[in-house]
């Protein structure tokens, strides 16, 4: 497991836990810190919370965000920044999971900001990394969301552990630390559910114990998919038209392969026509949605290319590389470069334009394809190069249908990929699209 450990209470004080944990089964932990730059003691406390890692048995590793930093907008510039950094290093590591120390009070905090017209996600305890493509596959664990602030940091005095209080946090440029100041102390439980998991940091005896992770988990039908999409491969997928609104936006921001929702309005508008059960075809999040009367198609924008091309991208030999937020690309041999299909589909092979007829006429064209040493004449990728759709497996974390960590174990070579996406489905008496009832693999 990692772990991100800015040196802060919260963060020291999931540390303690994680690595009681991690001694406890046998695991080994990973702490990793991001040195932001933004300050000048910033260096210092990345060798604050080296030192700390290290006396708590676990092995370290400091990052930094190097380059120039934007003057409106850094919070969430540096959020999305140590995002890509920590993700990178995970999965270098070979960590499936991150451990985050966010508490009740940021919670608190973000519904303040919302209701303020923020546009900040709400913190949900088990969630996919929101770094793409740096975070694929990988998963966020956010143990301490019914925990108080205040309960923790007294917790850690009462062991005579000590921590970094950034300035920063309490200064009012930031919109944070405006929520901030502007909610009373938070004890345990106000406000909040149960969580699945739930870190024991009983009064009395705080000062002398260790907290200990417990298993707590309540399905309260909110993962629940109204209307599951089908996949048709390659990322292409059939939604119906009472798709709920979180489902509607997860798919069209993987089948897109870029890393931003949809604003709020348009999916709105979207998802009225889709109720008034208009036939039109729409463009979203780098996504073609086409709605017919009998189905509605989910699929990548192949116009994208042509109005936002790109050079082609080349292929390192033996080195993943991932195209478009979709495949990932591994060449056996050097000299190999990837491309879209649009525009080039006349010039492939019989074979290979018998292949691609298998899918919807409109998903052809934002397939990859491989040109060699500047040519023109192209290949389909899975011809010559391991290739694998990321879209599927994507979508299925994002809509909570891996819910544990032994989901995301890798296949063995040439094992039957599993369909998360039916994990659980009811499906019809003639085989068509499952229709998901809420029930979560426990």
């Amino acid at each position: 497991m990692a772990l991100a450990l800015s040196g802060g209470g919260d963060s020291v004080a999931l540390l303690q836990v994680a690595a009681g944990w991690a001694r406890d089964h046998g695991r080994p932990l990973l702490a990793l810190t991001v040195d932001h730059g933004l300050g000048p003691d910033s260096a210092r406390w990345t060798a604050f919370a080296g030192r700390a890692a290290r006396a708590a048995g676990a092995e370290t590793r400091a990052l930094s965000w190097t380059g120039p930093k934007p003057d409106t907008g850094r919070p969430a510039a540096a959020r999305a920044a140590l995002g890509r950094q920590l993700a990178d290093a995970a999965r270098a590591a070979g960590a499936r999971v991150i451990l985050f120390a966010h508490t009740a009070d940021d919670v608190a905090e973000g519904e303040v900001m919302r209701a303020g017209g923020g546009a900040l996600g709400r913190l949900r305890d088990w969630s996919p990394s929101p770094a793409w493509p740096q975070g694929r596959g990988l998963m966020l664990l956010r143990p301490m969301l019914d925990v108080g602030r205040t309960e923790l940091r007294d917790w850690l005095k009462g062991q005579g552990t000590d921590w970094i209080d950034d300035p920063a946090n309490d200064a009012p440029k930031y919109a944070r630390a405006r929520a901030r100041a502007s909610l009373l102390p938070m004890g345990e439980g106000d406000g909040a559910e149960p969580r699945r998991m739930r870190v024991d940091c009983s009064s009395g005896e705080a000062a002398n114990r260790q907290p200990r992770l417990a298993l707590s988990r309540q399905d309260d039908g909110s993962a629940a998919v109204r209307s599951s999409p089908l996949p048709l491969g390659e990322g292409s997928f059939t939604i119906d038209r009472d798709v709920a609104a979180r489902t509607l936006a997860a798919t069209l921001v993987c089948a897109g392969g870029g890393d931003r929702p949809p604003r709020g309005d348009r999916l709105e508008r979207l998802l009225d026509r889709l109720r008034a059960g208009e036939t039109f075809t729409a463009v979203l999040c780098g996504a073609r949605l086409a709605a017919g009367p009998d189905h509605i198609l989910v699929t990548r924008e192949a116009g994208e290319f042509a109005r936002r091309p790109r050079p082609p991208l080349p292929l390192p030999p033996g080195v993943e590389t991932v195209w478009d937020g979709r495949w990932a690309i591994t060449a056996a041999e050097p000299g190999w470069s990837v491309v879209p299909a649009a525009g080039r589909l006349a010039a492939l092979s019989r074979a290979d334009r018998a292949r691609l007829n298998a899918l919807p006429p409109a998903a052809r064209g934002a397939s990859p394809v491989l040109i060699r040493h500047g040519r023109t004449a192209p290949v389909l990728a899975g011809a010559v190069a391991g290739t694998r759709s990321l879209v599927e497996e994507r979508l299925a974390l994002a809509l909570d249908r891996m819910t544990h960590e032994t989901d995301l174990e890798p296949l063995a070579h040439g094992a039957t990929p599993r369909n998360h996406l039916f994990s659980g489905a009811d499906f019809t008496e003639d085989g068509s699209a499952p229709r998901f009832q809420g029930s979560r693999r426990e």
